[in-house]
């Protein structure tokens, strides 16, 4: 009798182990409402915030592997299109909506919700071969780039007294980018006033090769494209009339690299949210952009301005608190959620 009741005893507890074995595994893992998750995500829009949305997507998609987060780069101003016309749930926005974006995200019964999630500082670089230029003035950046130099400013020369005769090869962002508006805004002073005469691109690793590859060029694009091919590139301070600056996490955060620094977005169609998929997703992003966009070379928000960002996604606060002006040159988030928060509040 003896040996059936040890048996017994050594089913008992195996039978035991196994069930505590699957607690453990339900605990550590996904919840079953989030590996229930499937569907696709369409998300487009900004190359700058593209590099964000991809680690993201690869990020929840291990955590909910029946769900496939598909990210598109066709620039702001192309993916604000789609958006408007219901093509896409989310999009990338390197600036805030414009005004005649807003107007046909109405016309089309698109209601949406404005996430920041990351800082960005745009990059000024030159070639490496470029010893005569470490830096550059706002006013000779807007010599170089503004419309009436169009076929005039040609030369290194013609930018600073004891530069090289050197031929100047422009690069920069493609009238679609949202890069393009925002840094025509902060260094010419009005979106999209620009010299047309360049090489343009909403590809920013088209950016990168031309300038890596041409002894006299200049070029701009997002810090990341530059952190990403340091080896290839040399990066220009900014002296906007307070001493040179080179773009850093510091020098966004404290206000000192400017006019050159500025927040990212992606924009949510409020009807996608109604599907578990995106409205997690959304969820994901927010709580990790941060982390991931440090990873790959940008700035993450400071927890005050996270906090405003949940709560304007778990209220539903839909439209820009930005007034869908589009680029605004050294806003400050806190600012503007804080008080369209006050606002939202007030009517209530």
């Amino acid at each position: 009798m003896k040996p059936r009741l040890e048996w017994v005893i050594v089913a008992c507890l195996a039978v035991l182990s196994l069930a505590a074995c699957g607690k453990q595994d339900s605990g550590s893992g996904a919840s079953d409402k989030q590996s229930s998750l499937s569907g696709t995500i369409r998300i487009d829009g900004s190359s700058t915030v593209l590099p964000i949305s991809e680690a993201v997507a690869e990020e929840f998609a291990k955590a909910h592997p029946n769900v496939q987060p598909t990210v598109g780069k066709s620039g702001t101003g192309g993916g604000f299109k789609k958006f408007a016309n219901g093509e896409v749930d989310i999009i990338g926005a390197s600036r805030p909506i414009r005004e005649e974006e807003d107007a046909l995200c109405k016309q089309n019964g698109i209601e949406y919700i404005e996430i920041p999630v990351a800082y960005d500082a745009m990059a000024v670089v030159v070639n490496p071969e470029n010893t005569w230029c470490d830096s550059l003035t706002v006013a000779e950046l807007k010599k170089i780039w503004e419309p009436a130099a169009q076929g005039k400013i040609m030369n290194w020369s013609q930018v600073r007294a004891g530069f090289p005769n050197e031929r100047l090869v422009l690069f920069g962002a493609g009238t679609d980018s949202g890069t393009f508006d925002y840094f025509t805004a902060a260094i010419v002073g009005k979106e999209k006033a620009s010299r047309g005469d360049y090489t343009g691109s909403e590809d920013d690793d088209i950016l990168v090769q031309g300038v890596s590859r041409t002894k006299g060029a200049l070029g701009y694009f997002g810090l990341a494209y530059y952190e990403n091919n340091q080896d290839k590139l040399k990066l220009v301070a900014i002296d906007n009339g307070n001493g040179p600056v080179k773009p850093s996490r510091e020098t966004v955060l404290d206000g000192t690299y400017q006019p050159l620094a500025r927040p990212l977005f992606i924009y949510v169609n409020v009807k996608a949210l109604e599907r578990p998929e995106v409205a997690e997703f959304v969820k994901f992003y927010i709580e990790n952009a941060g982390k991931l966009a440090e990873e790959v070379g940008y700035i993450g928000l400071p927890d005050n301005v996270i906090a405003l960002v949940k709560e304007r996604l778990e209220r539903r606060i839909t439209g820009s608190a930005f007034g869908a002006h589009g680029s605004q040159v050294g806003v400050k988030l806190e600012d503007l959620y804080k008080l369209e928060e006050a606002s939202e509040k007030s009517a209530q």
